[in-house]
């Protein structure tokens, strides 16, 4: 099997935070099945994701996202074969606001402000990279997660 890491940004639609715990329980469920692992960060109206699996279940995903009406505007930042995965726990991470902070994102951009569009997709893939080790910190310093700004799912063989 070919394992494809694919990292796209869009903009959302309007969406509010029940929106995006829609998009969480469907990918989680969906994800599952399908062994795919990512991320999703959603911040200023815009997403940045990652998923990681076959070449099939990852384009048949993306293909999806494209005609959902609560993103405009997908990018492919980064579609890669990779020897492993950066994700292997998680059928789908969220990172939410509080986590993206100025100094994260000067790290990885130019600018201060949340606009994954406008990331090289090496840049991308490491700023993911960066938010799921706060997010683990945080998990480990707080015992149970802060809801607020992190939600994260283990697949059923992390669990």
């Amino acid at each position: 099997m070919n394992l494809i890491q694919l990292i796209y940004s869009s903009r959302s639609t309007g969406i509010g935070p029940e929106d995006v715990e829609s998009i969480l329980l469907g990918a989680r469920e969906f994800n599952s099945r399908a062994n795919v692992t990512g991320l999703l960060c959603f911040s200023a109206e815009r997403f940045l994701q990652c998923l990681e699996g076959s070449r099939s279940a990852v384009n048949d995903i993306y293909r999806k996202i494209l005609c959902d009406r609560r993103h405009e505007g997908a990018e492919i930042l980064r579609y890669e074969e990779v020897q492993h995965r950066d994700f292997p726990g998680w059928s789908m991470a969220y990172v939410g606001d509080t986590a993206v902070n100025r100094v994260r994102l000067l790290r990885y951009s130019g600018h201060d402000e949340f606009r994954p569009e406008e990331l090289a997709g090496n840049s991308a893939r490491l700023l993911l990279l960066d938010l799921a080790g706060s997010l683990e910190e945080r998990q480990g310093a707080n015992g149970e997660a802060d809801r607020r700004s992190l939600s994260i799912a283990r697949t059923s063989e992390s669990a």
